[in-house]
């Protein structure tokens, strides 16, 4: 877990991204799927749409453990976040995050009883950041293959676990 600080730093990361990479197990095999922020803010609990009959939606049944990856590769922001995901049909929630882009996706409204929340409790996570620019980190790159020694491109921090 992570202080609210942390959560805030977390949020502050990904909430311009807003489309993660959803990692689910499909047997033994990974598979991943982005998946599109609902939320305004975070306190450690992810949310997405789905549709209850989307393959996802069984793969998590199977195992609930999950990861989701945000990366902004323009101001070198990567983030993974790992944890655990239930699906929800609660109205007062659906109606809480529906919006005019996820109507798009959902035709039959918000009261079809395909429509679900996938909530995504965070338990740990990763991040880093860049803390100079592309030149900065290529210059980077090149002191450390002259002195074989790891660039030092920014900020690292795992949480959790």
């Amino acid at each position: 877990m992570s202080s609210p600080e942390h959560k805030q730093k977390i949020w502050e990361m990904i909430k311009d991204i807003k489309v993660g990479m959803l990692v689910t197990l499909d047997g033994d095999m990974p598979r991943a799927r982005p998946m599109h922020l609902v939320q305004e803010a975070y306190d450690g609990t992810l949310w997405f749409y789905t549709r209850r009959s989307a393959e996802k939606v069984s793969e998590t049944d199977q195992d609930h453990d999950v990861c989701l990856t945000f990366s902004e590769q323009e101001k070198g922001v990567y983030v993974s976040l790992s944890g655990t995901a239930q699906i929800t049909d609660n109205p007062a929630l659906i109606e809480k995050y529906w919006n005019p882009f996820i109507a798009a996706w959902f035709p039959e409204g918000k009261d079809d009883p395909d429509v679900a929340l996938l909530e995504i409790k965070v338990e740990m996570g990763e991040h880093w950041m860049a803390k100079e620019s592309k030149a900065f980190q290529l210059y980077e790159f090149a002191k450390a293959n002259i002195k074989h020694t790891t660039p030092n491109i920014g900020e690292n921090e795992k949480f959790g676990g």
